[in-house]
């Protein structure tokens, strides 16, 4: 992991004020939720695919840590196959993700279901994505202030390289984004989160950057 600098360790707090509290929460309310309408459709067309090319389960859950680190489940579509070896221990990630998986990641349309984590409250369309469990405890001070916010479906890291950053960069925009969620220009910095990344999923479906980390097939394990 990158080092970070001295003033880098400088720890935000939680955010204040109207649109943070009160507006972004209903923004995301209106707007997953006649996303999940619109995209009902291209959901099911989805999960249909992953039945055929995959079989079931279609749908992939994991437990990760939401608003102040309180665990929720994730749930995506799935992209893996649930190949194993001899010993029946799943195979590596390379190995069962194939050409149908990588198009459903490069596109991001494994992550449609989220809208309704959104729905719920357990996420945000904007904030850091949502990481797992065990990575809490390995956090600095700084790297922790991501949990003072939703994760969300898209954010900060994500516009700036996504899983091609190393963890030190990524965790260090997250921090960033929460310092931003306390100023005037929150709601800002949220709609151009939102229009860059409209952009960049037309060029990540196209190249598949930043899709993966480096030398890995998903994402690699952070380690401080």
């Amino acid at each position: 992991m990158a080092a970070t600098s001295p003033a880098s360790e400088a720890s935000p707090g939680e955010p204040r004020g109207w649109y943070p509290s009160v507006v972004k929460r209903g923004c995301d309310l209106v707007v997953a939720a006649a996303l999940l309408v619109l995209l009902a459709p291209v959901m099911v067309a989805v999960a249909l695919a992953v039945r055929l090319v995959l079989g079931r389960p279609i749908l992939h859950r994991d437990m990760r840590a939401g608003l102040h680190g309180k665990p929720f489940e994730i749930v995506k579509f799935r992209s893996m196959a649930e190949r194993v070896d001899d010993a029946g221990r799943l195979l590596p990630d390379e190995q069962r993700l194939g050409w149908f998986g990588k198009c459903l990641r490069a596109t991001s349309l494994d992550e449609l279901p989220q809208l309704a984590s959104v729905v719920r409250g357990d996420m945000s369309l904007v904030g850091p994505r949502p990481l797992p469990l065990r990575y809490v405890s390995r956090y600095s001070l700084r790297q922790s202030t991501r949990l003072l916010v939703r994760p969300g479906l898209t954010g900060w890291a994500q516009i700036h390289g996504r899983n091609a950053l190393d963890w030190g960069p990524r965790l260090e925009f997250d921090a960033r984004y929460v310092e931003i969620l306390g100023r005037w220009y929150a709601p800002l910095a949220d709609c151009w989160i939102i229009v860059v990344t409209l952009l960049q999923l037309i060029v990540q479906a196209v190249t598949g950057r930043g899709v993966a980390a480096p030398g890995s097939a998903t994402m690699q394990e952070f380690q401080p």
